[in-house]
């Protein structure tokens, strides 16, 4: 990947490593380090025509997220979102060759109500 024609790095935080979360201290200090991570790594290798960035789900519809319904209320756009969701952003950001230390949030707007 240091080599030509270079590539992309999609690391994957959460909203929470930004906003902070009651009980979540633990979870949200791991999250937030990628952020400094990225950031680091991006200028690190930005001159090698490596990309990176990173993606900050909120609420996504799995397993572990059953029970949480009443979490929907929170949310802007009032459900949860899916994995496919998650995955086109991933895309997105491995596609978008003019983007590196970018952080791009897909949370439904989760952030706006934290």
């Amino acid at each position: 990947m240091l080599r030509p024609p270079g590539g992309a790095i999609v690391n994957i935080g959460s909203v929470v490593g930004l906003k902070g979360n009651a009980g979540q201290s633990v979870y949200s200090a791991s999250k937030s380090a990628l952020q400094g991570f990225t950031h680091s790594l991006a200028k690190e290798v930005a001159s090698r025509n490596v990309r990176v960035n990173l993606l900050l789900p909120g609420f996504i519809r799995t397993n572990m997220t059953e029970g949480l319904e009443d979490s929907e209320r929170l949310i802007p756009l009032r459900r949860f979102g899916t994995g496919q969701e998650v995955a086109q952003a991933v895309l997105f950001l491995l596609e978008s060759q003019y983007m590196t230390g970018a952080e791009l949030l897909v949370d439904g707007g989760l952030h706006l109500s934290m």
